[in-house]
């Protein structure tokens, strides 16, 4: 179970754009080797960062729409965004502690 909800396009401004803190966005895909090494690692900053930033993943295989509109080229790729907007990105696999740093600069 993962402490990370999967958000669609349906429910991505409700819950990215609009969210009144900090969030973590990891874009994925089943089939993606490095995916799976980081979602542990995701997992580990929702814990971490518990009611002070939501922390989501979109499939990009299932969200083709939000890979596209992110112009998402490589996976894992993982955003940030506070108030509305996207303040960082990363591409591949960082430590837990580069997302927490950064989610915890805008709390």
């Amino acid at each position: 179970m993962s402490n990370a909800q999967a958000v669609t396009a349906e429910n991505f401004r409700s819950t990215v754009i609009d969210a009144d803190k900090p969030v973590l966005v990891d874009f994925w895909a089943e089939w993606c080797g490095p995916c799976k090494k980081l979602s542990p690692v995701i997992d580990e900053v929702a814990e971490e960062m518990g009611d002070d930033a939501v922390v989501v993943k979109v499939n990009v295989d299932e969200q083709r729409e939000l890979g596209a509109m992110f112009q998402i080229m490589s996976i894992p790729t993982v955003l940030i965004f506070n108030k509305g907007q996207k303040v960082a990105d990363f591409v591949g696999v960082k430590p837990k502690s580069t997302y927490v740093a950064k989610l915890r600069e805008l709390i």
